[in-house]
């Protein structure tokens, strides 16, 4: 069974020069990085207004981040795995008794 979800891939020139795909894969990972150090910003803001800004910044890079993740998915680059509901169910019993053991 083939449960990997992907589009058609687009090819790109190999060899030492970048190229489309290894500048995206670079600018997917600067944003992912990005969004990841603006949730610490806005933990760490001493203020509402200080937050508010990071919150905007945030925001904003997700939008980004998603736009640059589509044309990956677009283009072939980007590969999802279907799971078997009975693995999703699996996982999320283990996730619900680790957040009963949290909140007890």
């Amino acid at each position: 069974m083939n449960n990997k979800i992907s589009n058609p891939k687009v090819e790109v020139p190999e060899g030492l020069a970048l190229n489309e795909k290894d500048y995206i894969t670079c600018l997917l990972t600067t944003l992912k990085d990005m969004v990841k150090n603006y949730v610490i910003a806005m933990t760490e803001a001493s203020n509402k207004f200080l937050f508010d800004c990071y919150y905007e910044s945030f925001s904003n890079l997700m939008m980004l981040q998603r736009k640059v993740y589509d044309v990956m998915f677009r283009k072939g680059w980007y590969q999802l795995e279907e799971q078997e509901k009975t693995k999703i169910d699996t996982k999320f019993q283990t996730l619900l008794k680790e957040y009963q053991t949290l909140s007890n």
